[in-house]
């Protein structure tokens, strides 16, 4: 990472909408370091927290899904011996870690996770309930950002219940900002209209494959002041490389989607520049984004994350693309 060091700095810092705090160009997303898909140590996950610090990321999402509680535990230790006044900080309400019934079978992407079952839950209690276990797991003294994570099946819970909650919290300077989580933008969009949002995270709705969050969601933004944290900027592993890898939204991509990918990174080969960089500064040329969120499991996978985001890129690429 030596070689990466304080680089992003270039970049420089973005406010997260209206009200929120400053966050860096770049951020980390911490559902690898919950197990995403296979298991990692504790001290692995530690190295990719360092080195995203010693690169210049200041700005970590994570959420009580991710790794049932792991990613908070592994991100609050690695972010413990940092001042906490350096960094702003992500989580996320709507789900619930309950143990499961005796014998039942609990379906998870995250590899070796605790035996927990996230349950969804958006009322004034659960959100409280919630937080209050996040920052027990964290070990932290208080959250920057907590967004309704996922609340697809529960729009109107989350209007009455999660959203005033959090907006009650950060009235009271509990939180810093109030947010949304989801991988659609049709229901962020509705939520941006009629919530006193400070942010929302897009995931995979604004990459070069789907470009559908553009349209009508990004515009708003920009319109409200509300922030706009972009994840998922590889579509789940197709965007990272499309002759290797087939995975498009967490299941096997539709043969056209990979046709696609591949023309795509076909015009990124003939220009001498990786698709990962173009996936990344994609997302952080709009002007209503605040932060792109790339996750790691190693170290390695961090430095090309880095890598991506400031490597020299001509300017007539996105017309190509």
């Amino acid at each position: 990472m030596d070689q990466l060091r304080g680089t992003l700095t270039l970049l420089g810092e973005r406010p997260l909408g209206r009200r929120g705090p400053r966050v860096t160009a770049l951020g980390l997303g911490c559902a690898p370091l919950g197990n995403l898909y296979r298991a990692i140590d504790d001290e692995s996950a530690t190295a990719v927290v360092d080195a995203a610090w010693e690169a210049g990321i200041r700005f970590f999402d994570t959420a009580p899904l991710y790794g049932n509680g792991l990613s908070e535990r592994r991100v609050g230790a690695a972010l413990a011996r940092r001042p906490r006044k350096d960094f702003v900080l992500c989580t996320k309400v709507g789900r619930l870690l309950q143990s499961p019934e005796a014998g039942a079978h609990v379906d998870t992407i995250f590899a070796d996770a605790p035996r927990l079952e996230p349950v969804y839950a958006y009322s004034r209690d659960s959100v409280l309930r919630s937080i209050e276990e996040s920052l027990s797991r964290l070990g932290l003294d208080h959250i920057d950002v907590v967004h309704v994570h996922d609340p697809d099946n529960h729009e109107q819970e989350a209007l009455t219940g999660a959203f005033p909650t959090l907006i009650e919290l950060r009235e009271q300077g509990v939180i810093s900002a109030v947010g949304c989580g989801m991988n659609q933008w049709q229901m962020l969009d509705r939520f941006v209209q009629r919530v006193d949002l400070d942010c929302i995270l897009l995931a995979g709705r604004y990459t070069l494959l789907d470009r559908s969050g553009a349209d009508v969601l990004l515009p708003r933004c920009v319109e409200r002041e509300v922030g706009v944290v972009i994840g998922g900027v590889f579509n789940s592993g197709l965007l990272a490389d499309p002759i290797v890898n087939s995975t498009f939204d967490y299941g096997p991509a539709p043969e056209s989607i990979r046709d696609k990918a591949r023309g795509l990174a076909g015009v990124c080969s003939a220009r001498g520049v990786s698709i990962v960089a173009a996936a990344v500064q994609f997302a952080l040329r709009h002007e209503a984004v605040s932060s792109v969120v790339v996750g790691a499991q190693t170290v390695a996978e961090l430095e090309i994350d880095v890598g991506a985001a400031v490597a020299p890129l001509p300017a007539d690429l996105w017309v190509d693309l």
